[in-house]
């Protein structure tokens, strides 16, 4: 009889403290499986997003190589249109995209957009690598168009070793811009330094560096 009794306690404590918290353990039960639903919602799409990204990213490269160049830069134009923080699977690939714009841009004579376009990519850039590349690409471009100055201020952030020769090659150049020959040269054979004995810019660099008797 006692140990019905204690029983009969228990349950009774139990449904006394379901009666207190049990809408909460309910409520609480009910947002963790709708954040764990929203949460597998939202990767699948980005995922989506990121499969559409890349295949507009690819049509986009292959408009380029069969020279549709307008087709290349559309197609760019929508992936670079989709950058924004509620659509992280755009993201990767929208300095890429703003790389080919600009490229096309560049050969195309087009200054004006392909340095916005290089700007873009420099400014969407996901990872420290890609931004490099970014300020390598338009610090060139920037040289293309006389602005040594601002060419040399996009290479003052230190780069990383598998950027830093081609980055000591254009700052070389720089300076020749700059009719500075003795900043040239030790720029120069900084990249004969660092450039790997495969890179094909070692013989122009070693040219250049010949041309100013170094």
């Amino acid at each position: 009889m006692a140990f019905d009794l204690e029983e009969q306690e228990k349950i009774d404590e139990a449904k006394a403290w379901w009666n207190r918290h049990g809408n909460k353990v309910i409520w609480g039960v009910t947002l963790f499986l709708l954040l764990v639903a929203g949460w597998r919602g939202w990767e699948t799409w980005t995922r989506n997003q990121q499969a559409e990204a890349s295949m507009l990213f690819d049509r986009a490269v292959q408009a380029a190589r069969q020279n549709d160049t307008q087709g290349a830069k559309t197609l760019a134009a929508q992936i670079m249109d989709n950058q924004s923080w509620w659509q992280p699977g755009w993201r990767a690939y929208g300095a890429p995209a703003a790389w080919l714009a600009g490229r096309i841009s560049h050969d195309a004579g087009d200054a004006k957009s392909a340095r916005a376009q290089y700007e873009f990519a420099l400014a969407h850039a996901v990872d420290e690598s890609t931004r490099q590349i970014a300020r390598l690409r338009l610090a060139t471009l920037l040289l293309d168009q006389d602005e040594p100055d601002a060419a040399l201020k996009q290479l003052e952030t230190p780069f990383e070793p598998a950027f830093l020769g081609l980055a000591a090659q254009l700052k070389g150049d720089i300076h020749v811009a700059r009719g500075d020959a003795d900043q040239a040269r030790a720029a120069y054979k900084l990249a004969l330094e660092t450039l790997s004995e495969a890179s094909a810019f070692r013989s122009f660099v070693e040219a250049r560096l010949d041309s100013l008797g170094g």
